[in-house]
């Protein structure tokens, strides 16, 4: 982990500024977000992305660890972020099927984009794959993006 600890270091402080602000984006327009029956799971989904980031990178950081270990804690949290935007957005589907199918495959592809690159990530590690962890470059740069994109759509967009 020598190599990628700055790497890890870094992004671990990104993201947890970045779940920061988002908390204060939900905050400043937490009476909007509660009366548009799409948004309060969006403000939720808006938080899996870093904080699986921040778990991810915390994980990287334990010494010692084995490569094994540290396959199945990242996959454990690709699952967690893929599971999270699921349960969200299943019953928002039954409950609102107004609600257009464009909006719903954006969210999706947002967090599987997010969460994949974690699962593949750690089950390469779990194999024993040196070039593992180049997976989790896209992973965190997608979960990033994402982040901001929703905390647009909380603070910006539902202000229209």
């Amino acid at each position: 982990m020598g190599d990628w600890a700055g790497f890890f270091q870094a992004e671990l402080g990104a993201a947890a500024a970045l779940a920061g602000l988002v908390i204060v984006a939900i905050s400043i327009n937490v009476s909007r977000i509660l009366s548009e029956p799409t948004l309060p799971g969006r403000a939720a989904e808006t938080l899996v992305s870093p904080s699986g980031v921040l778990i991810a990178c915390s994980f990287a950081l334990v010494p010692h660890q084995p490569a094994w270990v540290l396959g199945l804690e990242f996959g454990a949290t690709g699952i967690a972020m893929a599971a999270a935007p699921a349960i969200i957005l299943v019953p928002l589907l039954r409950a609102a099927p107004q609600v257009h199918w464009g909006y719903i495959f954006g969210r999706t592809l947002l967090a599987g984009l997010s969460c994949l690159p974690f699962l593949v990530c750690g089950v390469l590690l779990w194999l024993g794959d040196p070039r593992a962890l180049y997976w989790l470059v896209p992973g965190v740069i997608v979960s990033l993006i994402a982040t901001v994109l929703n905390a647009w759509v909380l603070l910006v967009e539902i202000l229209r």
